[in-house]
C-alpha cells in the first residue's frame, strides 16, 4: 500500500505532498539508528546522558556537527515542548523546515509518515519509542508528517532545533486520526 497517492496537501519545491493510503497500524518499528526501514532522509543518532546523584546532563546538539551539521547558525531556532502523560500531538509537516528532535525527559511514541510523492518511501510510516530509556536524536526532513504521544506516567520534555525560524506558512496540519495515515495511537496489547 505505501506509494499509493491520495489528496495533495502541499509542495516541497517541485515535489507534491500527497496523503498516502496506509493500512491501519504502526508502520515499521525502528529499534536501531541504522534501521533499513527508515523513511528516506530521516536520520537517527544516539546521544549520551551523564547521570549522577544530582540528576543528569545531556548535550542537545552542537551546531556544525552531527545531525544538525547543515543547520545555518543565523536561522536555527531552539524550542521546547512539555507534554503530559497520554497527550497526542499529531500530525503536522513542513514544506521547507527540517526538525531535529531531542527528547530530554520522559518517553515519546513518535510517528512519522512520508508524504513526498515520488519518494522511494512515500506512504511509509515509522514508529520510534525514544526518550530517557532510548536517548536518540531524530532528524525529520521537510515533507515528512510527524507527531508524538507521551507514554508512561510522567511528563515528557521535547527540545527541538529547526533549521529556520518559525514561519506559520511553512506548516501543514493533519488530524491525529487521519484515515489516510491510519496510525494506531492505542497502547499495543500483546
Amino acid at each position: 500500500m505505501p506509494g499509493e497517492s491520495g489528496r495533495t496537501v502541499g509542495e516541497v519545491g517541485s515535489i507534491k505532498l500527497t496523503l498516502p493510503r496506509c493500512r491501519p497500524g504502526l508502520g515499521d518499528l525502528i529499534i536501531r539508528p541504522d534501521a533499513p526501514e527508515l523513511i528516506d532522509g530521516v536520520r537517527v543518532a544516539e546521544f549520551s546522558l551523564w547521570p549522577d546523584d544530582r540528576g543528569y546532563f545531556l548535550e542537545v546538539a552542537r551546531l556544525g556537527q552531527g545531525l544538525p551539521a547543515e543547520f545555518p547558525g543565523a536561522t536555527t531556532q531552539v524550542s521546547a515542548a512539555l507534554g503530559y502523560p497520554g497527550t497526542v500531538k499529531a500530525f503536522h509537516y513542513h514544506t521547507r523546515q527540517s526538525d531535529l528532535w531531542v527528547p530530554c525527559r520522559g518517553m515519546l511514541q513518535v510517528a512519522l509518515c512520508d508524504l513526498r510523492e515520488g519518494s522511494p518511501t512515500h506512504g511509509t510510516r515509522n514508529t520510534f519509542y525514544i526518550g530517557q530509556l532510548r536517548p536518540w536524536q531524530l532528524l525529520i526532513p521537510p515533507g515528512v508528517a510527524h507527531g508524538y504521544k507521551v507514554i508512561g506516567d510522567s511528563e515528557a520534555l521535547l527540545v527541538y532545533l529547526t533549521d529556520r525560524h518559525y514561519d506559520p506558512s511553512d506548516e501543514g496540519r493533519l488530524p491525529h486520526d487521519s484515515p489516510e495515515i491510519a496510525y494506531d495511537w492505542e497502547t499495543q496489547r500483546k
